[in-house]
């Protein structure tokens, strides 16, 4: 491996530091008492803004910057929660006679990157910021690779900064440790994530746990990840949905149950897809669609609450609001508002006429199902700014669906619309096996035209539904989607910790990184 100059300076330090007798890498538990946001937050100061409190703090974290001044040095630690600064002297960290820890350690051979740990007490400096006067300091960790390092002219330009997004998304280590304001987005993520579970808990479901290899890929329309299991010896599929097995739990008696899931679907790469991502399904019985209606925004409207403070989002040139209750406008009518178009009992060949009036462009491949989508996705989906229920879909769209009580030709289901995209996909649940057989045997005959993302039948499920299923509200909300809305963020590579990304060849990856 060719190293750079900075990379062999480093390297060399780690060699001084271990022939100091110093463990570079040490494996004794450091006990960090503060973090440097709490620090900051709960420091008490007199009349005189000497600080009264925070006697003794021990934290721990990178050097991000140093000052050397002779005999004493200011530092910048960063931990999880923020910087603060760190005063340190000689005779402090190196009270005796022997004064290497803080003339050879500290000055020559501490890299910014590098971790350490420091105990003291907090005071304010002169010009009244709040720091940690450091009385013993600890090496906790080499970096042997130099942090990019912004830098500023005496205009106040800002240059070098880590800001390129496909490096930032390819080394998100690096890009959390010079840009930390980019962790708000994921512990928002974290805070939606542990709402739900509160709300769905709270609403007296379990949550469970299926599996993401399956032999058939079922539960959505959607081309999945093919595989084998050596083993047996047979061909398998990463999940595109669990709904087909949670629909099983509920067969089994459990009344409610919930997944925050792992989804996997081999298709396209933009903005607002991941081939990885995650949703939250949870099916109830003795349910139906529209009580999933009411509970899917009050659901929402408790998460967003808890994340942002508000039900109010801003997006863009919108506020959009998530309290309820939501618009509630059929897919026909949907499509009627946006294009002047009437889609109702249209047959496949008056879909194409609609289609390409509108300029839309299908292949023979597609179905009266997929007809519609693409119609809808392309002339009304980025009209739906606030929050927006489109319910009852033609029965061609929804494979899993229950047939509409009242509306021939078409299915109990709905799908939430936010801010042009969609969020949350729900049914009143198909019971009925025999139906669903037929359901299953119209995808095949899509499969058979070329459409990859037809379903594939699955006999276990129709057998587990031929044991009987209670009539049942099911529900998906996709996590990523939801959390760019919350965030502000208008890329979901943004959102997610690791994106999946374009392999570069292996001489580029070098040259790009450097």
């Amino acid at each position: 491996m060719e190293l750079t100059d900075q990379e062999k300076i480093r390297r060399d330090n780690l060699a001084r530091i271990r022939e100091l007798g110093i463990d570079p890498f040490p494996a004794a538990l450091f006990p960090v008492t503060h973090l440097a946001a709490d620090i900051l937050e709960q420091v008490e100061t007199d009349a005189d803004g000497q600080v009264t409190n925070l006697q003794d703090v021990t934290l721990a974290g990178r050097i991000m910057s140093q000052r050397i001044m002779g005999k004493a040095a200011f530092a910048n630690l960063q931990d999880s929660s923020g910087r603060i600064q760190l005063y340190v002297s000689r005779d402090d960290i190196a009270p005796g006679e022997d004064k290497t820890l803080y003339n050879t350690l500290f000055k020559k051979l501490l890299d910014l990157g590098d971790f350490i740990g420091v105990k003291g007490f907090v005071f304010k400096t002169r010009t009244g910021e709040i720091s940690v006067h450091v009385k013993e300091l600890t090496f906790l960790g080499k970096s042997l690779r130099p942090l990019p390092t912004p830098k500023r002219d005496d205009e106040g330009h800002v240059y070098d900064e880590f800001k390129d997004p496909e490096l930032r998304y390819r080394m998100r280590y690096v890009d959390l440790t010079v840009n930390p304001q980019y962790k708000e987005i994921f512990r928002k993520r974290s805070r939606l994530i542990t709402s739900m579970r509160q709300f769905l808990d709270d609403l007296g479901l379990m949550e469970v746990e299926t599996p993401i290899l399956q032999p058939i890929h079922g539960g959505a329309a959607a081309r999945p990840f093919k595989t084998h299991h050596n083993t047996l010896d047979v061909p398998m599929y990463l999940r595109i949905a669990n709904e087909l097995y949670l629909k099983r739990l509920i067969v089994a008696g459990f009344d409610g149950v919930y997944e925050f899931a792992k989804m996997f679907r081999n298709e396209g790469m933009d903005r607002t897809h991941n081939p990885e991502f995650t949703a939250v399904e949870f099916y109830v019985a003795y349910k139906d669609y529209h009580w999933m209606m009411e509970t899917c925004e009050q659901l929402l409207e408790h998460a967003v609450q808890a994340v942002n403070g508000t039900t109010k989002v801003k997006a863009g040139e919108h506020e959009i609001d998530f309290k309820g209750p939501y618009r509630r406008l059929t897919m026909a009518d949907a499509i009627r508002e946006y294009t002047g178009e009437n889609i109702d009992g249209a047959d496949e060949e008056e879909l194409r006429a609609i289609a390409r009036r509108l300029h839309v462009h299908v292949d023979k491949t597609m179905g009266r199902g997929k007809l519609i989508d693409e119609i809808f996705g392309e002339k009304v989906e980025g009209h739906l700014i606030q929050p927006t229920f489109i319910i009852d879909y033609p029965v061609e769209m929804s494979p899993l669906t229950k047939k509409h009580r009242s509306k021939e030709g078409l299915v109990e289901r709905f799908e939430l619309m936010v801010n042009g995209k969609e969020i949350a996909n729900a049914y009143s649940e198909l019971n009925d096996p025999i139906d669903q057989r037929e359901r299953f045997e119209d995808q095949l005959q899509l499969a058979q035209r070329g459409d990859d993302e037809a379903m594939a039948t699955d006999e276990d499920f129709l057998r587990a539904l031929e044991y009987g299923m209670p009539p049942t509200a099911g529900i998906g909300i996709g996590i990523d989607r939801l959390v760019m809305l919350l965030t502000g963020q208008k890329s979901i590579q943004e959102v997610l910790f690791f994106p999946q990304m374009k392999p570069l060849p292996a001489a580029g990856a070098k040259n790009k990184e450097a």
